[in-house]
């Protein structure tokens, strides 16, 4: 292979083209570094040769790394230490009990080694994403092995000998410390401690949704997905139909296409593999091509190959040669799962591929001892390629654990002084958000907005939101409303829309769905706030201004739809989380829930559940009423410290309701104090202590809530969650009832779904009346 007249080029080249152990390097991966190497030589007469040789060093160095890690990521499955002179291991010196996907993470150590490559080669530090968290051990592996690790795990997984034995005893380590927190830093999947990871990757698939709507314009993300969640989560082949250069960085996604999922084939490889894929991603809108997924350079090769092509094709847009959707360059990085160990391909490759314990079976670690020798590098050798691949300070880039998508600034926002509602008018909730979420919009015009919208928009009331911002189309049939650079995000996916808000950390996300379809986002949004909170709990506290989801359309307001659309799970389920960063807000007319929007877009790293009503609710509070009852949680809408009953209400139309029955109550002479509880979850028992610090103390909770003989809960949910979450206000079952959602539904109005769920007036006032009666010596 002739890639210069230069002999010592050449020399090097050959060098490299010999591989290193197991990972070899095929004839289309050689004749792709052929070309880039020719390219280095021609670039420039006084520095090609030596941009050549050390881009040559820099692949030989890859190689070893890669081969290091994937030794590494063996021992982590299997065995307690290492022995860095490559020495067997003795049987004590196994674990126990087997932990780890090391199939897949055996695929991912050339992947994110080869994303190392890439920015060495091109003196630039690009983002990651990987969607299989469980792979984690590659990450670990390359990571503790070229000293890319945060400052508490730098500390205890060094690269010697003592350093990695201590990364492999970590390993599925499930010991609690004095503090009763876990003591290893080393998880399962992608955790706050893990180098420059930005997701746990625990729900396969959403990082698939996620990726196109991350990076703003300069920078540049790469991507890892796996075949499995392709099939497991769908939409990530809309990726071209979102993807704008003039809003969005360069993405370069990669599928590990590994034919595997748990116990069998994936339906990928099932249909045809990736030859298959390929033909389907290119009809999506995709430029695919298959590259060798045991090979770093073949990865690096391929980063590099996609960042210039995607450019390329985003300038020939702007200039008009073309149009959008352009092709997004997509590799496939075909590989036997757990390619380097034993039982590759195979099903046992997920996990174990030589069992659950090498301890008692000479044979499995005969086997793999095997194994790792043809992966072991020397240390000095390695040492040196280490050397040579973190070439951070002689390019001036920062390592790849201080990405810019992990590491960007907070932003501020400028919120707009618009008109809130008078009190006694009527007025629609979604209807005053929209008109302040388009106030905020041209407040905040050097923002990136994106709005998750699963279809209904309109009929949601977001009609302003939607003239300011548009649906983001390729072919747009009416200007009005949709246009090529639009920032709703509108497609019939829940898990689709609310990742384009989730993603969208650098700007500003808003998702506006049916309170019922909102049940379908939930795991995304369970894995953003996993995440989050984490970060927050160990001092790296996220930058991201918090999401609000807005579940509309609601149980109360949506009988005519049937029973389906009848379902305040959401909010249920919402309220289980932790409530400094899950909460929940039930805004009770139009100024609560402008000034909900508000407060929860003051905040950082929450994802906000608001239930929101969009039919005309009568106006009860001020503005400065509003402001006080959101940072209260708690609005008290009739006064009485002395009275006979306490109705709190949770949610608009619990609240009139309750201000009904409060009515009727008085004209039987029994005295009522009405509440509305705006955010139940401030008022519950604190599980740790972060929720401790959001939650009202004791004493507040007595200076808002004033004491009562009796108290009746009226929730818009059902009365079972809200029973545990209101504990501190549950006086016991004589002194206080719940008043909830009880499955009850059909073709109704509100009149008639709070009548069959027993929460009408006249059902507040005889559950009073009862409640009076049963403890009539207690009132006195």
């Amino acid at each position: 292979m002739n890639v210069s007249q230069n002999k010592q080029v050449q020399r090097s080249f050959d060098d490299w083209a010999k591989g290193y152990g197991v990972i070899t390097h095929k004839a289309e991966t050689v004749s792709a570094v052929n070309d880039y190497i020719e390219t280095l030589v021609q670039a420039s007469s006084d520095q090609g040769r030596t941009n050549a040789i050390d881009a040559l060093a820099l692949l030989k160095a890859a190689d070893h790394v890669c081969s290091a890690s994937m030794w590494l990521i063996a021992h982590m499955t299997y065995a307690n230490k290492v022995k860095l002179d490559g020495e067997p291991l003795t049987s004590n010196e196994f674990k126990q009990k087997a932990q780890g996907h090391t199939g897949g993470s055996l695929n991912m150590a050339p992947a994110y080694t080869g994303y190392m490559l890439a920015n060495a080669l091109s003196g630039k530090t690009r983002s990651w994403l990987m969607g299989q968290g469980h792979c984690v051990a590659a990450i670990e592996a390359v990571n503790a092995i070229t000293g890319n690790q945060y400052d508490e795990k730098a500390q205890l997984y060094s690269p010697d000998e003592e350093g990695l034995s201590q990364l492999c005893y970590d390993f599925y380590r499930y010991e609690l410390g004095s503090d009763g927190k876990q003591v290893s830093r080393v998880g399962s999947h992608v955790n706050v401690h893990t180098a420059g990871g930005i997701v746990e990757g625990g729900y396969l698939g959403f990082t698939e949704l996620q990726y196109v709507h991350m990076p703003l314009p300069g920078q540049e993300l790469v991507t890892f997905m796996s075949d499995g969640a392709f099939e497991e989560q769908r939409g990530s082949d809309w990726a071209s139909h979102w993807w704008r250069a003039w809003d969005t960085g360069l993405v370069m996604p990669i599928m590990i296409a590994n034919g595997r999922r748990i116990d069998q084939r994936s339906l990928m490889e099932q249909k045809g593999g990736a030859e298959s894929f390929k033909q389907h991603l290119a009809l999506k809108g995709f430029d695919p091509f298959i590259i060798d997924g045991s090979d770093p350079a073949a990865f690096a090769l391929a980063i590099l190959t996609m960042v210039k092509n995607l450019k390329q094709r985003s300038e020939d847009v702007k200039k008009g040669g073309s149009a959008y959707p352009v092709r997004i360059p997509y590799a496939i990085a075909e590989v036997a799962k757990g390619y380097g160990m034993p039982a590759a391909g195979e099903n046992a490759a997920h996990s174990l591929p030589l069992g659950s314990s090498l301890r008692d079976d000479s044979d499995a670690r005969a086997a793999f001892h095997q194994a790792t020798r043809k992966l072991h590098v020397a240390p000095d050798m390695l040492f040196k390629s280490v050397k040579t691949l973190t070439n951070h300070e002689q390019n001036g880039r920062v390592w790849e654990k201080d990405h810019e998508l992990r590491c960007f600034q907070r932003r501020s926002l400028t919120f707009p002084a618009t008109e809130r509602e008078n009190s006694d008018n009527s007025a629609s909730c979604m209807t005053a958000i929209d008109k302040w979420f388009a106030a905020l919009l041209g407040a905040n015009k050097e923002v990136r907005f994106r709005v998750g919208n699963p279809d209904e928009i309109t009929s949601n009331r977001m009609a302003k939101t939607l003239a300011h911002l548009k649906h983001r189309v390729i072919n747009p049939e009416n200007e009005e409303t949709e246009s090529l650079h639009g920032g709703i995000i509108t497609a019939l996916n829940e898990e689709a829309v609310v990742s384009a808000a989730l993603a969208n950390k650098q700007g500003v996300g808003l998702v506006v769905s049916y309170e019922a379809f909102a049940m379908k986002m939930l795991g995304a949004m369970r894995q953003e706030l996993i995440f989050a909170r984490n970060l927050k709990l160990n001092n790296r506290p996220p930058n991201w201004i918090s999401v609000p989801i807005i579940a509309t359309s609601h149980t109360w307001e949506n009988g005519k739809n049937e029973q389906s659309h009848q379902d305040p799970g959401f909010a249920e389920k919402w309220m289980t989380e932790m409530a400094d960063v899950a909460p929940v807000y039930f805004p009770v007319d139009a100024n609560t829930a402008v000034a909900t929007l508000q407060n929860v877009y003051q905040t950082y790293g929450r994802i906000a559940a608001v239930v929101v009503a969009k039919k005309a609710l009568p106006v009860v509070t001020t503005a400065a009423e509003a402001e006080e009852a959101v940072k209260n949680g708690c609005f008290i809408a009739t006064e009485g410290k002395n009275a006979d009953i306490q109705l709190l209400a949770i949610g608009g139309y619990q609240l009139q309701a309750c201000i009904e029955a409060a009515q009727k109550l008085r004209e039987q002479s029994v005295s009522c104090s009405v509440i509305a509880l705006l955010e139940p979850g401030k008022f519950r028992k604190p599980r740790d202590e972060a929720e401790a610090e959001y939650c009202h103390t004791d004493d507040a909770l007595d200076l808002l809530i004033s004491p009562s003989n009796l108290r009746i809960i009226v929730s818009h949910t059902g009365a079972d969650v809200v029973t545990g979450v209101l504990r501190r206000l549950d006086l016991g079952p004589k002194r206080t009832t719940f008043l909830g959602y009880r499955n009850q539904g059909g073709t109704l109005d509100r009149q008639g779904m709070q009548s069959v769920n027993h929460q009408a007036p006249e059902h507040i006032v005889q559950t009073a009346k009862s409640m009076l009666f049963n403890n009539q010596n207690d009132i006195g």
